[in-house]
Formats: C-alpha cells, sequence, structure tokens
C-alpha cells in the first residue's frame, strides 16, 4: 500500500487540511466539518500528493488517533475533533465519567493554575479516560504533567461534555477548582 513515513507524513498533511487550514488545497468543508471524498483526492493529487480512495481509506484505517472518519457511505470524510475553524461536529451531550485525566506540559502548568484549561485556538478542551493517552499527549509538548479532572462535580455544575468519534472527550473550558491531581509524570 504505502510506507509508514508516507502514512504519517499524509496523516499529518490531512490534519492540517481538515482541521485548521482546508485552504492550502482549494477545499471548503461544510459547517459539519464534510468534504467530498472525490474533491479532496483530486485536490491532493493536484497539490503532489500521490493519493486514491485506497491509500485514504488505508490512513483513515490505520491511523492509531481515529482522526479521521467517513460518512456511511464514505463520500464524506472529515476529521473527528481537534479543529481551529468553527466546525459543528453534531455531538450530543453526554454524561461523563466521574473522572478525566488532560495531559499537558510543566511548561504550560503555571498558567493552567491561574486559569483553568482553556481550548485557546481549538474548540474544545481535549480530555482522555486514560491515564497512558493523556501521558502521550503531554509527552508531545516537553515534560509531561497529568492533571486529573472532577468530571462527575462538573457535569452536576452544569458543564457539558461531548464525547468524539476517536473516544476523545470534549468540554469548552475546565475552572481551576475540579482539577484534582497535578502530578508530574516524566
Amino acid at each position: 500500500m504505502i510506507s509508514e513515513k508516507q502514512n504519517i507524513k499524509t496523516s499529518k498533511f490531512l490534519s492540517l487540511v481538515l482541521r485548521h487550514k482546508p485552504e492550502t488545497i482549494q477545499i471548503k468543508l461544510d459547517e459539519n466539518g464534510w468534504v467530498s471524498v472525490d474533491e479532496l483526492i483530486e485536490k491532493l493529487n493536484k497539490n503532489g500528493k500521490d493519493i486514491d480512495f485506497e491509500i485514504l481509506k488505508y490512513i483513515v484505517d490505520t491511523n492509531s488517533k481515529k482522526r479521521f472518519a467517513f460518512n456511511e457511505s464514505k463520500s464524506k470524510i472529515r476529521a473527528s475533533q481537534g479543529h481551529s475553524l468553527q466546525i459543528d461536529l453534531n455531538y450530543k451531550s453526554l454524561i461523563p465519567p466521574e473522572t478525566l485525566y488532560h495531559g499537558t506540559s510543566e511548561r504550560f502548568l503555571e498558567s493552567i493554575l491561574k486559569s483553568g484549561i482553556e481550548k485557546r485556538n481549538r474548540q474544545h478542551v481535549h480530555l482522555s479516560s486514560e491515564i497512558e493517552t493523556a501521558l502521550k499527549v503531554g509527552q508531545r509538548h516537553g515534560k509531561p504533567v497529568i492533571l486529573e479532572i472532577e468530571t462527575e462535580k462538573m457535569n452536576m455544575d452544569g458543564f457539558k461534555f461531548y464525547l468524539s468519534e476517536n473516544k476523545v472527550w470534549l468540554t469548552d473550558y475546565v475552572p481551576i477548582e475540579y482539577v484534582k491531581n497535578k502530578k508530574n509524570n516524566g
């Protein structure tokens, strides 16, 4: 099919295009983040990416973070979450587990302890149900810190939670009073 290196490189490029900058290859996402698979493949090829439907499907199927999803007919594709664009992913509010985790870097901890966990340039704050996943996220940004979030209390206090297609928990903001444990995990 394609090499692992090419898979990773193309997956990162798809993340850029489907989450942040569709204009890079002159596509437009609809209000829910979808784009026609045929149009995406055509524009990818016009921009020097040698890709067909089978390669695209392989990238979607093998992405360990399940960053992309097809619609039922596989005629459209979108990023599952992590957009910096205003996209309505149509997620329904769900009751979260009692505790979720947020992985970050030690260098961001001071800011978080002052103002809570903010979504910044993303649509949502990302939380995980597993410490290991939060640790991997934190490691991407430097020396990792895992924050334990009292999501059951947040939910009872009116905060909304959503679960993305790739099982990442999403919320708009985590005030510092719901951050229970702050532990370094380097």
